[in-house]
């Protein structure tokens, strides 16, 4: 399917690589005009120290087919975030896609460690960074997003409400904050639903980020080299699969349909026929709960 987003102007929070890359790129694809914020530019970094910038992303967002639109965000600092908001509204006059892809928590969770094991400050601060974050955010981008009907608030996660009510997240900080992000899309589905809006909380797969890809060792070109480390690697998908479901949901105009729900990539695939970009459909949370966690070999057949 091909998603029309013409017009439409984005707001990806987070959109120096991963999922958030991956969403700006296929909403530029469908023609909407997408501001990427994040930490790292070609000049700063911040402490990932990692070599993806939001230039990048907003450059791919341009070559996609869209406008593309780099803006450098610390989504703590309320002011900054308060300004590219401001600057939204006077050059654009609207806003109609809010994704809140906000996360840094990859160097702070300490996995299979209780709480009184784990890092206090690493854990509160991962908790800021994935929460209070999109606090923020909502707080000063949404009443620019109500403006005009029809708007779409994204919050970004990691796992579906109901895999995570089962399934412990292997560190109570990482546990915490993303079954927090679940419920504040709810909360927010219910102060949009008057304004005609449209909260959906989104979980990737597995996803081949540049970081998954280079903990592994490979490349997009050869990833399935790293099934011989870990065969359930077999599931995994890019970030444009996400994207593509972010781009799809925000084209649907019935998606209010959907307001207050967890939902993932791969159900939304099988709601609107998208594929990734290998013309694969994973369904990882559901290869998830009835093949790995259940112990059985790898073998992803029915699941793509």
């Amino acid at each position: 399917m091909v998603s029309d987003l013409q017009g439409k102007i984005a707001l990806v929070a987070g959109g120096t690589r991963g999922a958030g890359r991956g969403i700006a790129v296929e909403l530029g694809a469908a023609g909407a005009t997408v501001y990427v914020t994040g930490r790292t530019t070609r000049t700063r970094q911040s402490d990932y120290g990692r070599p993806e910038t939001i230039e990048e992303t907003a450059e791919l967002v341009t070559q996609a087919g869209g406008k593309g639109i780099a803006v450098r965000v610390d989504h703590l600092i309320h002011a900054e975030v308060e300004t590219v908001v401001a600057r939204i509204r006077r050059d654009e006059k609207r806003l109609d896609i809010l994704v809140n892809d906000i996360w840094g928590g990859e160097y702070l969770t300490e996995w299979n460690k209780p709480v009184w094991e784990h890092s206090l400050e690493n854990g509160l601060k991962l908790l800021r960074l994935a929460i209070d974050t999109h606090l923020v955010t909502a707080h000063y981008a949404l009443p620019l997003m109500i403006e005009n009907p029809g708007g779409l608030l994204v919050e970004m996660t990691d796992g579906t409400a109901q895999y995570n009510a089962t399934h412990y997240r292997l560190s109570p900080f990482y546990d915490l904050a993303k079954t927090s992000v679940i419920r504040m899309a709810w909360a927010h589905a219910q102060d949009l639903a008057p304004h005609a809006a449209t909260s959906v909380a989104i979980s990737p797969g597995w996803m081949r980020s540049e970081m998954m890809l280079d903990i592994f060792g490979v490349r997009e070109e050869n990833w399935m080299e790293a099934i011989k480390a870990q065969p359930h690697f077999v599931i995994s998908e890019t970030p444009r699969f996400t994207g593509r479901a972010v781009s799809a949901l925000a084209a649907d105009p019935e998606r209010g349909r959907l307001n207050g729900q967890s939902t993932s990539s791969g159900d939304l695939a099988k709601i609107y026929g998208f594929t990734d970009l290998d013309g694969s459909r994973p369904d990882c949370w559901r290869y998830m709960t009835e093949v790995q966690d259940a112990g059985k070999p790898a073998d992803a057949s029915g699941y793509r």
